[in-house]
C-alpha cells in the first residue's frame, strides 16, 4: 500500500462543493429555525408580563451577556446560509463550516444561560 491508500479518503459527500450546497440549503433552515424559536420564547415572556428591568446585579449582566451571544449567533447562522463565496469553494467550505459550528454551539450556550437568568430571576 502507498501512503496515499493508507490515508483516510474523504466520503464525497465531504467535499468542499457538497458540503457548500449543504450548508447553504440547511443554513436557511437553521436561521429560520433559530429565528422561530427566538420569537416564541421572546413572545411568551413579553406576553406574560417579564421583562428585563426584573433581573438584578449579576442575573441580569448573564442575560445581556447570554442575549448578545444569541443574538451574534443568530448572525453567524445567518451568514453560513447566504449563498455567496467570498472567494472559492474551498475558501467558502472551511468559513462556512466554522461559522455554522460555532454560531450553532454560541446559540446553544447562549440561549440556556439566558433561560437560566431568567429563572434565577424573581418570579411574578
Amino acid at each position: 500500500m502507498t501512503t496515499q491508500q493508507t490515508a483516510v479518503e474523504k466520503h464525497y459527500l465531504m467535499s468542499p462543493e457538497e458540503n457548500v450546497q449543504r450548508i447553504v440549503k440547511t443554513g436557511t433552515v437553521w436561521f429560520a429555525a433559530a429565528v422561530g424559536s427566538i420569537a416564541v420564547v421572546l413572545g411568551l415572556l413579553l406576553a406574560s408580563g417579564w421583562r428585563p428591568a426584573l433581573l438584578t446585579g449579576g442575573v441580569r449582566l448573564l442575560f445581556w451577556v447570554a442575549s448578545s451571544l444569541v443574538a451574534l449567533s443568530v448572525g453567524l447562522i445567518g451568514w453560513s446560509g447566504c449563498p455567496i463565496l467570498e472567494v472559492d469553494v474551498p475558501t467558502a467550505d472551511r468559513n462556512k463550516s466554522r461559522t455554522m459550528q460555532l454560531g450553532t454551539m454560541m446559540f446553544i450556550v447562549g440561549g440556556a444561560a439566558a433561560l437560566l437568568a431568567i429563572l434565577l430571576g424573581p418570579a411574578r
